[in-house]
Protein backbone atom coordinates (compact mmCIF):
# COMPACT_ATOMS: atom_id res chain seq x y z
CA UNK A 1 0.00 0.00 0.00
CA UNK A 2 1.23 3.41 -0.65
CA UNK A 3 1.55 5.89 0.96
CA UNK A 4 -0.01 8.53 -0.61
CA UNK A 5 -3.15 6.47 -0.49
CA UNK A 6 -2.88 6.45 3.13
CA UNK A 7 -5.95 7.39 5.50
CA UNK A 8 -3.76 10.43 7.22
CA UNK A 9 -4.08 14.17 6.94
CA UNK A 10 -1.62 15.59 4.13
CA UNK A 11 0.44 17.04 6.15
CA UNK A 12 1.66 13.79 7.61
CA UNK A 13 1.78 12.61 4.15
CA UNK A 14 4.07 15.04 3.10
CA UNK A 15 6.35 14.49 6.04
CA UNK A 16 6.44 10.31 5.55
CA UNK A 17 7.28 11.07 1.37
CA UNK A 18 10.29 14.01 1.83
CA UNK A 19 11.91 11.37 4.77
CA UNK A 20 11.68 8.60 1.66
CA UNK A 21 8.98 6.37 2.99
CA UNK A 22 6.88 5.75 0.26
CA UNK A 23 4.59 2.73 1.05
CA UNK A 24 3.98 0.96 4.38
CA UNK A 25 6.85 -2.15 4.11
CA UNK A 26 9.20 1.14 4.08
CA UNK A 27 7.53 2.12 7.61
CA UNK A 28 7.93 -1.66 8.92
CA UNK A 29 11.09 -1.45 9.76
CA UNK A 30 11.41 1.58 11.08
CA UNK A 31 11.51 1.63 15.47
CA UNK A 32 10.47 4.42 18.14
CA UNK A 33 14.01 4.57 18.80
CA UNK A 34 14.90 6.03 15.75
CA UNK A 35 12.34 8.71 15.75
CA UNK A 36 13.43 9.75 19.39
CA UNK A 37 15.33 13.09 19.94
CA UNK A 38 18.43 13.85 22.64
CA UNK A 39 18.32 17.21 24.78
CA UNK A 40 21.33 19.70 24.59
CA UNK A 41 21.90 22.18 27.50
CA UNK A 42 22.34 25.58 26.30
CA UNK A 43 25.62 25.72 27.73
CA UNK A 44 27.19 23.03 25.50
CA UNK A 45 25.18 25.00 22.09
CA UNK A 46 26.58 28.08 23.24
CA UNK A 47 30.08 26.49 22.65
CA UNK A 48 29.26 24.92 19.55
CA UNK A 49 28.34 27.52 17.90
CA UNK A 50 31.53 30.00 19.08
CA UNK A 51 33.34 26.55 17.72
CA UNK A 52 31.94 26.66 14.24
CA UNK A 53 34.35 26.09 11.58
CA UNK A 54 33.67 28.14 8.33
CA UNK A 55 34.10 28.18 4.72
CA UNK A 56 35.84 31.31 3.28
CA UNK A 57 34.08 32.82 0.34
CA UNK A 58 37.51 34.39 -0.90
CA UNK A 59 35.51 37.78 -1.20
CA UNK A 60 36.68 39.81 1.96
CA UNK A 61 34.01 41.97 2.45
CA UNK A 62 31.43 38.73 1.60
CA UNK A 63 33.11 36.89 4.45
CA UNK A 64 32.84 40.05 6.90
CA UNK A 65 29.45 40.00 6.96
CA UNK A 66 29.20 36.14 7.10
CA UNK A 67 31.20 36.11 10.18
CA UNK A 68 34.13 34.76 8.16
CA UNK A 69 32.06 32.85 5.69
CA UNK A 70 29.73 30.09 5.32
CA UNK A 71 28.90 28.39 8.56
CA UNK A 72 29.54 24.61 9.25
CA UNK A 73 26.63 23.08 10.80
CA UNK A 74 24.12 25.36 9.66
CA UNK A 75 21.96 25.82 6.04
CA UNK A 76 22.34 28.72 4.12
CA UNK A 77 20.13 29.78 1.74
CA UNK A 78 21.70 32.11 -0.98
CA UNK A 79 18.82 33.75 -3.69
CA UNK A 80 19.25 35.95 -6.72
CA UNK A 81 18.25 37.06 -10.21
CA UNK A 82 19.89 35.21 -13.36
CA UNK A 83 23.22 35.88 -13.90
CA UNK A 84 24.19 37.48 -10.50
CA UNK A 85 26.59 34.75 -9.76
CA UNK A 86 24.83 32.20 -7.48
CA UNK A 87 26.79 28.90 -9.25
CA UNK A 88 29.82 31.04 -9.49
CA UNK A 89 29.61 31.52 -5.66
CA UNK A 90 28.58 27.63 -5.62
CA UNK A 91 31.50 26.38 -7.58
CA UNK A 92 33.39 29.10 -5.64
CA UNK A 93 32.86 27.01 -1.75
CA UNK A 94 33.01 23.71 -3.23
CA UNK A 95 36.56 24.53 -4.24
CA UNK A 96 37.52 26.93 -1.32
CA UNK A 97 36.50 24.12 1.73
CA UNK A 98 39.26 22.11 0.19
CA UNK A 99 41.89 24.66 1.27
CA UNK A 100 44.25 22.71 3.78
CA UNK A 101 44.07 23.01 7.53
CA UNK A 102 47.81 24.95 7.27
CA UNK A 103 45.72 27.59 5.00
CA UNK A 104 42.97 28.17 7.35
CA UNK A 105 40.97 25.87 5.55
CA UNK A 106 39.04 22.64 6.55
CA UNK A 107 40.98 20.22 4.73
CA UNK A 108 37.36 18.49 3.52
CA UNK A 109 35.71 17.63 0.21
CA UNK A 110 32.42 18.54 -1.70
CA UNK A 111 29.12 17.26 -2.79
CA UNK A 112 27.57 19.46 -5.81
CA UNK A 113 24.05 18.58 -6.74
CA UNK A 114 22.50 20.28 -10.17
CA UNK A 115 24.15 23.13 -12.21
CA UNK A 116 27.96 22.07 -12.19
CA UNK A 117 30.32 23.56 -14.94
CA UNK A 118 33.21 21.20 -14.61
CA UNK A 119 35.64 23.67 -16.94
CA UNK A 120 35.11 26.69 -14.36
CA UNK A 121 35.54 24.80 -11.33
CA UNK A 122 39.01 24.26 -12.91
CA UNK A 123 39.72 27.41 -13.72
CA UNK A 124 38.47 28.43 -9.57
CA UNK A 125 40.79 25.72 -8.55
CA UNK A 126 44.04 26.75 -10.56
CA UNK A 127 43.29 30.50 -8.90
CA UNK A 128 43.15 28.76 -5.31
CA UNK A 129 46.13 27.37 -5.84
CA UNK A 130 48.17 29.86 -7.04
CA UNK A 131 46.55 31.87 -4.22
CA UNK A 132 47.99 29.21 -1.66
CA UNK A 133 51.41 29.10 -3.67
CA UNK A 134 51.74 33.26 -3.62
CA UNK A 135 50.63 33.27 0.65
CA UNK A 136 53.23 30.32 0.60
CA UNK A 137 55.99 31.75 -0.85
CA UNK A 138 55.36 35.53 0.62
CA UNK A 139 54.01 34.08 4.16
CA UNK A 140 54.88 30.99 5.46
CA UNK A 141 57.38 29.25 3.29
CA UNK A 142 57.41 26.57 5.95
CA UNK A 143 54.35 24.88 4.64
CA UNK A 144 56.02 24.46 0.92
CA UNK A 145 55.28 20.72 1.12
CA UNK A 146 51.96 21.29 1.73
CA UNK A 147 51.36 23.50 -1.19
CA UNK A 148 53.20 21.00 -3.64
CA UNK A 149 50.49 18.39 -2.64
CA UNK A 150 47.99 20.86 -3.64
CA UNK A 151 47.19 20.69 -7.38
CA UNK A 152 43.66 21.36 -9.30
CA UNK A 153 43.06 18.43 -10.58
CA UNK A 154 43.05 16.78 -6.80
CA UNK A 155 40.50 19.32 -5.88
CA UNK A 156 38.27 18.51 -8.97
CA UNK A 157 38.30 15.05 -7.76
CA UNK A 158 37.51 15.62 -3.96
CA UNK A 159 34.22 16.87 -5.92
CA UNK A 160 31.29 14.83 -5.64
CA UNK A 161 28.99 15.64 -8.64
CA UNK A 162 24.95 14.36 -8.65
CA UNK A 163 22.45 15.17 -11.13
CA UNK A 164 19.08 14.93 -10.92
CA UNK A 165 16.52 15.69 -13.59
CA UNK A 166 13.28 15.39 -11.47
CA UNK A 167 11.61 16.30 -8.09
CA UNK A 168 11.74 12.33 -7.30
CA UNK A 169 15.33 12.11 -7.80
CA UNK A 170 16.24 15.37 -5.97
CA UNK A 171 14.22 13.70 -2.99
CA UNK A 172 15.66 10.22 -2.93
CA UNK A 173 19.06 11.88 -3.06
CA UNK A 174 18.75 13.80 0.00
CA UNK A 175 17.33 10.76 1.47
CA UNK A 176 20.48 9.02 0.34
CA UNK A 177 22.89 11.72 1.27
CA UNK A 178 23.18 10.20 5.38
CA UNK A 179 24.38 6.93 3.74
CA UNK A 180 26.81 8.46 1.52
CA UNK A 181 27.94 11.06 4.45
CA UNK A 182 28.66 8.12 6.83
CA UNK A 183 31.20 6.76 4.00
CA UNK A 184 32.61 10.06 3.36
CA UNK A 185 33.04 12.08 6.63
CA UNK A 186 35.55 14.27 4.92
CA UNK A 187 32.97 15.90 3.33
CA UNK A 188 32.49 19.43 4.31
CA UNK A 189 29.64 21.03 2.27
CA UNK A 190 26.88 19.86 0.54
CA UNK A 191 25.48 22.81 -2.38
CA UNK A 192 22.12 22.25 -4.20
CA UNK A 193 21.89 24.62 -7.31
CA UNK A 194 18.79 24.88 -7.19
CA UNK A 195 16.91 23.50 -4.61
CA UNK A 196 14.16 25.39 -6.35
CA UNK A 197 13.88 23.80 -10.46
CA UNK A 198 12.39 20.59 -10.11
CA UNK A 199 9.75 21.30 -7.69
CA UNK A 200 8.50 24.64 -10.42
CA UNK A 201 8.86 22.92 -13.21
CA UNK A 202 7.04 19.33 -12.20
CA UNK A 203 5.33 19.73 -8.75
CA UNK A 204 1.08 21.08 -9.59
CA UNK A 205 -0.24 20.10 -5.80
CA UNK A 206 1.34 23.23 -3.90
CA UNK A 207 0.28 22.54 -0.52
CA UNK A 208 1.81 19.10 -0.59
CA UNK A 209 4.96 20.71 -2.73
CA UNK A 210 5.45 23.19 0.38
CA UNK A 211 4.96 20.20 3.14
CA UNK A 212 7.64 18.14 1.28
CA UNK A 213 9.88 20.97 1.24
CA UNK A 214 9.64 21.38 4.61
CA UNK A 215 10.60 17.91 5.57
CA UNK A 216 13.38 17.78 3.26
CA UNK A 217 14.61 21.32 5.08
CA UNK A 218 14.92 19.33 8.00
CA UNK A 219 16.43 16.41 7.01
CA UNK A 220 19.21 18.51 5.38
CA UNK A 221 19.73 20.50 9.17
CA UNK A 222 19.75 17.15 10.38
CA UNK A 223 22.75 16.71 7.71
CA UNK A 224 24.58 19.68 8.59
CA UNK A 225 24.67 19.05 12.24
CA UNK A 226 25.08 15.55 12.32
CA UNK A 227 27.92 15.70 10.37
CA UNK A 228 29.16 19.30 11.10
CA UNK A 229 29.17 20.59 6.96
CA UNK A 230 27.63 23.51 5.63
CA UNK A 231 24.39 23.06 3.72
CA UNK A 232 23.85 25.45 0.71
CA UNK A 233 20.76 25.75 -1.34
CA UNK A 234 20.64 28.09 -4.23
CA UNK A 235 17.41 29.55 -5.02
CA UNK A 236 15.98 31.36 -8.01
CA UNK A 237 13.40 34.31 -8.25
CA UNK A 238 10.08 34.93 -8.65
CA UNK A 239 7.57 38.17 -9.15
CA UNK A 240 5.21 38.69 -6.10
CA UNK A 241 2.07 40.74 -6.17
CA UNK A 242 2.58 43.35 -3.23
CA UNK A 243 1.58 46.93 -2.09
CA UNK A 244 -0.20 47.11 -5.63
CA UNK A 245 2.51 46.21 -7.82
CA UNK A 246 4.88 43.09 -8.63
CA UNK A 247 8.21 42.83 -6.93
CA UNK A 248 11.07 40.10 -7.27
CA UNK A 249 11.06 37.88 -4.29
CA UNK A 250 13.07 34.20 -3.82
CA UNK A 251 11.31 31.20 -5.01
CA UNK A 252 9.25 28.83 -2.88
CA UNK A 253 6.64 30.91 -0.88
CA UNK A 254 6.71 32.45 2.73
CA UNK A 255 6.36 29.13 4.09
CA UNK A 256 9.99 28.06 2.58
CA UNK A 257 11.64 31.23 3.95
CA UNK A 258 11.76 30.06 7.15
CA UNK A 259 13.49 26.75 6.33
CA UNK A 260 17.01 27.71 6.09
CA UNK A 261 19.39 28.98 9.41
CA UNK A 262 20.15 31.48 6.60
CA UNK A 263 19.34 33.99 3.82
CA UNK A 264 21.39 35.89 1.58
CA UNK A 265 20.07 37.85 -1.39
CA UNK A 266 21.91 38.63 -4.51
CA UNK A 267 20.96 41.51 -6.43
CA UNK A 268 22.32 44.48 -8.96
CA UNK A 269 23.20 47.91 -7.41
CA UNK A 270 23.58 49.64 -11.36
CA UNK A 271 26.53 47.57 -12.51
CA UNK A 272 27.56 46.24 -9.51
CA UNK A 273 27.19 43.18 -7.22
CA UNK A 274 25.93 43.04 -3.80
CA UNK A 275 25.21 40.21 -0.86
CA UNK A 276 22.31 40.87 1.41
CA UNK A 277 22.02 38.93 4.68
CA UNK A 278 18.18 38.96 4.98
CA UNK A 279 17.89 36.76 7.83
CA UNK A 280 19.44 35.15 10.49
CA UNK A 281 19.81 34.18 13.80
CA UNK A 282 23.33 34.99 14.64
CA UNK A 283 24.14 37.82 11.74
CA UNK A 284 22.86 41.17 11.62
CA UNK A 285 21.70 42.50 8.48
CA UNK A 286 24.08 44.44 6.22
CA UNK A 287 25.41 44.51 2.76
CA UNK A 288 28.40 43.86 0.50
CA UNK A 289 29.76 44.18 -3.12
CA UNK A 290 31.59 41.72 -4.56
CA UNK A 291 32.42 40.40 -8.38
CA UNK A 292 32.81 37.27 -10.48
CA UNK A 293 36.05 37.32 -12.20
CA UNK A 294 37.97 34.96 -13.91
CA UNK A 295 39.48 33.93 -10.58
CA UNK A 296 36.20 33.50 -9.31
CA UNK A 297 34.73 34.99 -6.59
CA UNK A 298 36.53 38.04 -5.52
CA UNK A 299 36.37 41.79 -3.61
CA UNK A 300 34.71 43.97 -5.73
CA UNK A 301 36.32 46.47 -7.92
CA UNK A 302 35.30 49.80 -9.30
CA UNK A 303 35.20 49.00 -13.03
CA UNK A 304 33.05 46.27 -12.64
CA UNK A 305 31.05 45.06 -15.51
CA UNK A 306 28.09 42.87 -16.00
CA UNK A 307 30.20 39.96 -17.66
CA UNK A 308 29.02 36.26 -17.77
CA UNK A 309 31.60 33.85 -16.76
CA UNK A 310 31.47 31.10 -18.94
Amino acid sequence: MEVSSLPISASQRGKLISAGYTSLSSLSSVSSSDLARGAHNAWDMLHEEESMTRITTSCADLDNILGGGINCKEVTEIGGVPGIGKTQLGIQLAVNVQIPLEFGGLGGKAIYIGNFMVERALQIAEACVEDMSEYNRFLRNDFQACQVKMQPTDILENIFYFRVCTYTEQIALINYLDKFMSEHKDVKIVIIDSITFHFRQDFDDMALRTRVLSGLALKLMKLAKDFSLAVVLLNQVTTKYTGGSFQLTLALGDSWSHSCTNRVILYWNGNERYAYIDKSPSLRSASASYSVTHRGIRNSTSNVKRVKMM
